[in-house]
């Protein structure tokens, strides 16, 4: 994944194309904010599975240096992922720092448990959560995220 400036770009590129060419029944954000100001997004978009299993990624997840660590991040995906089981979904995968996601109830899952819909470049970073206790199997991407460049 490309670093500092262009990754800031590379976010906000994917965030829009996620925006503008996902079917809005296929994605959901969420935003924390600050003295009117946006200090923190995440976005959770569909995944589709051979068997037919309500699913979603996390990502992008961002939050301003200025508010790094102190926990809004972590918050904000909590409070997603408790949207999502509300919804009905059953299974949740990002792609990121373990250390980081496990504090939100992530785990490492094997491509053989639940292949990603691209070869990954760092295999311990896809992870995932059930939110309805069960396994997964292989799955497909929303077309924002129909590139290997993401993985």
């Amino acid at each position: 994944m490309p670093r500092g400036r262009q990754k800031a770009n590379w976010s906000g590129g994917l965030v829009r194309t996620l925006m503008a060419d996902t079917d809005p029944r296929d994605f959901l954000g969420f935003m924390a904010m600050e003295k009117g100001r946006v200090v923190a997004g995440i976005f959770f978009s569909r995944l589709r599975f051979d068997t037919p299993v309500e699913a979603f990624l996390l990502s992008p997840v961002a939050v301003h240096p200025d508010y790094q660590g102190r926990g809004i991040g972590q918050r904000l995906i909590r409070f997603g992922l408790e949207r999502l089981k509300e919804r009905g979904v059953m299974r949740v995968f990002t792609y990121g720092d373990p250390a980081f996601y496990s504090r939100v109830g992530f785990i490492p899952v094997s491509e053989e448990r639940a292949s990603a819909p691209f070869r990954l470049s760092q295999s311990e970073g896809w992870l995932g959560q059930a939110l309805d206790g069960h396994e997964v199997t292989a799955l497909a991407c929303v077309t924002a995220f129909d590139d290997p460049a993401c993985w």
